[in-house]
């Protein structure tokens, strides 16, 4: 589902955060779905990630970007993956910048 950038940030930091969560678990979802991978659900992510203290979280960052070069496949771009990026945003404390550079994948995909 294609979804307004700046609108998920702002909700995000307006509800403190728990936009996020619900960010967090649709990303999950509609890359899963969109790159044609089996991965863990969202929830499922979500509440691994909140019970590891984050460790998972890191995980599920690196995984994604390995879902996203799928989606970019899929479009016809080059392969080129973005996982240690991701993994280095969520660990350095800036998700919500990979959050923004997934959701745009993900829009990039639904419109092609």
């Amino acid at each position: 589902m294609e979804r307004s950038i700046a609108q998920c940030i702002i909700l995000s930091i307006v509800t403190c955060g728990i936009y996020g969560l619900y960010w967090f678990i649709k990303l999950t979802d509609e890359t899963n779905e969109l790159s044609g991978q089996e991965g863990t659900a969202g929830v499922t992510a979500l509440i691994l990630t909140i019970v590891t203290c984050n460790i998972y979280g890191w995980f599920w960052a690196y995984k994604q970007g390995e879902k996203v070069a799928i989606m970019r496949q899929k479009r016809g771009e080059q392969d080129s993956s973005t996982s240690i990026l991701y993994l280095v945003l969520c660990f350095v404390g800036l998700g919500i910048v990979a959050y923004a550079l997934m959701q745009d994948e993900i829009n990039k995909t639904v419109a092609a």
